[in-house]
């Protein structure tokens, strides 16, 4: 199935991208089913801080639907940040009525690996305290799949990791029933690999781990579907299974 499960729109405040543009392109290019993510970020030195307004978003969501319903599955959904943070918040989303819910780590508290954290830390620094938050995200749980899991690898352009944090990591996603995405993102960005890659995909299946998610990342209509072939390869090679979500319900493909 061609699913696109993580795309962001104008409800997102790094998007101008309007939802319907984006369902005419995936019938353009016979895709089966999106699921618009959209950010809810509730650090307050993000720029998107409480930029989100569910309300808004599913009057739009429900809208489209009802045009375009017949002809591509249409699912709602958000990339919530730092879940472990903000869980009151979280569990206040949950009662609208949701398909699926990433949970994502883009701050360790005040810091972003722009620049500027760049110089003051290495990767091998930052990754290390990456991987504490990344762990205390999958003991909170609450979302069905872990976003982008090496995330500062888009700006640091390597990643560092030890397989014991890794391990710990998956005990603790799989023991919640969650599992991770494949994110297409850092294709575009002048990486050579997706997030995760293989490596990491690996030791992900090697704990046990069975099911992933396939995701563009999408900020702009162009880049819906983005390198999914390449995501597809890598998940068949492993003998990764990809699934979708409804109605927060995992629907193995």
């Amino acid at each position: 199935m061609k699913a696109d499960l993580h795309i962001h729109t104008a409800f997102s405040c790094d998007s101008e991208a309007d939802m319907e543009q984006y369902v005419k392109q995936a019938i353009e290019l016979q895709m089966q089913m999106l699921c618009f993510t959209d950010h809810v970020d509730l650090n307050p030195d993000d720029y998107g801080y409480n930029y989100y307004d569910p309300t808004a978003y599913f009057e739009k969501f429900n809208a489209v639907k009802a045009i375009y319903g017949n002809q591509i599955k249409l699912c709602a959904g958000i990339e919530f940040g730092e879940p472990h943070l903000y869980g009151e918040k979280l569990a206040q989303l949950t009662k609208y009525p949701y398909d699926y819910i990433i949970g994502s780590i883009h701050w360790i508290g005040n810091m972003f690996p722009c620049q500027k954290v760049r110089e003051q830390y290495s990767a091998k620094e930052f990754y290390t305290l990456y991987w504490e938050e990344v762990l205390r995200t999958v003991k909170h749980g609450g979302f069905d799949a872990l976003g982008h899991i090496d995330f500062p690898k888009r700006y640091y352009g390597e990643i560092y990791y030890t397989e014991a944090k890794l391990q710990e990591i998956f005990k603790y996603l799989l023991e919640k029933d969650m599992i991770i995405e494949i994110n297409t993102s850092s294709l575009r960005k002048g990486y050579n690999e997706t997030m995760p890659g293989k490596e990491l995909l690996e030791i992900y299946k090697d704990c046990g781990g069975k099911y992933v998610t396939i995701g563009s990342d999408a900020h702009e209509v162009k880049d819906l579907g983005a390198d999914m072939d390449a995501a597809e390869s890598l998940m068949k090679d492993l003998s990764l299974q990809q699934v979708v979500y409804e109605n927060r319900k995992r629907i193995i493909l």
